[in-house]
């Protein structure tokens, strides 16, 4: 809690709006409530007006003055049609587009791409691939960034870490290796962490000869020329970028190894099972996925996320906006 109380002070009074797509799910209404009585950021969910009503009503969630929008009821409906289809460049029809902005991912990625909110919050009830989708198509990666990439911040104690990419890309080339390592430094940055960046695999320095390994190193060499200033080491195996005896004899020298706290891992499957491990057998509290490398902040919830969830990844999301 202590880290997200760091993240209040940070969008507190800046009235920073965050869109909640699935409206008339108890758990985003419920985060709904508390974001607003707290008044730190200004929620805003779409759905039925009547039908979220009746929820709040029946979980006991007072609602009053917080912001619904329904796309059937939107009076700006046209002028969104108009800019989505002329976003997708020809791609949608003006009829296609009518029919995709009913659907509510569509309409807050769209509410968000035309700076009427500052960021989006979605995926309690939908697929990674249902926000994620619309997002690639309206908001797009920033200049530069190839593919957005999926981090969590691991939290123990005092102790903060940053795993990516863990939730969206299945493999990557060394060109998208080396623009999540920059994109994963840029988020450790807004959660106060110096970041460290290890560049992960199953070898060390050259300690191992395979394609995979090389193609880590490659990354590493991109990453640097990225972001020169970044203290950035790889390939390097876990232990040695964790364990300062391991780091000095497996990569003497090096000003990360050892002391690293940003790790980016080679592929999804390596990502996903190592921040399971931590999380189920080293105690470490998983927050994420943060969507990095869009344009404009999106984020994709859990499916089996609590309503707690929702309210962090919600004040994560305005920080977002801050540092975009």
């Amino acid at each position: 809690m202590e880290l997200i109380e760091g993240l209040k002070s940070q969008i507190n009074g800046k009235n920073i709006r965050i869109v909640l797509p699935e409206g008339t799910e108890p758990r985003i209404i419920g985060a709904a409530t508390k974001l607003h009585k707290e008044g730190i950021l200004v929620p805003v969910l779409i759905g039925n007006k009547g039908e979220i009503a009746r929820i709040a009503k029946e979980k006991a969630f007072e609602i009053e003055g917080i912001e619904v929008i329904d796309p059937k009821e939107y009076t700006d409906f046209d002028k969104m049609v108009e800019s989505f289809v002329e976003r997708r460049k020809g791609k949608v029809s003006q009829e296609d587009a009518r029919k995709l902005l009913q659907d509510e991912n569509y309409f807050g990625t769209m509410l968000t791409y035309m700076g009427l909110v500052d960021g989006m919050v979605s995926g309690a009830v939908h697929s990674t691939g249902d926000t994620v989708r619309p997002a690639l198509q309206i908001v797009k990666t920033k200049p530069g960034v190839s593919r957005t990439s999926g981090a969590f911040v691991m939290i123990k104690g005092d102790i903060r870490y940053i795993f990516s990419d863990c939730a969206i890309n299945i493999e990557l080339d060394a060109e998208g290796l080396a623009g999540v390592a920059v994109e994963s430094a840029k988020t450790a940055k807004m959660f106060g962490v110096d970041p460290k960046v290890a560049m992960l695999s199953f070898s060390t320095k050259g300690s191992a000869k395979h394609d995979l390994a090389t193609k880590v190193e490659e990354a590493t060499k991109m990453a640097k020329e990225l972001d020169p200033s970044l203290p950035i080491e790889g390939e390097i195996q876990f232990d040695a970028a964790i364990v300062e005896s391991v780091g000095q004899q497996k990569a003497p020298g090096s000003e990360v190894a050892g002391h690293a706290n940003v790790f980016v891992f080679p592929s999804l499957e390596a990502g996903n099972i190592g921040y399971k491990i931590a999380q189920r057998l080293g105690g470490f509290e998983a927050l994420g996925p943060i969507l990095q490398g869009l344009n404009k902040p999106i984020t994709d919830l859990s499916r089996g996320c609590s309503e707690e969830d929702v309210y962090k990844l919600s004040i994560i999301t305005a920080c977002q906006s801050l540092h975009n």
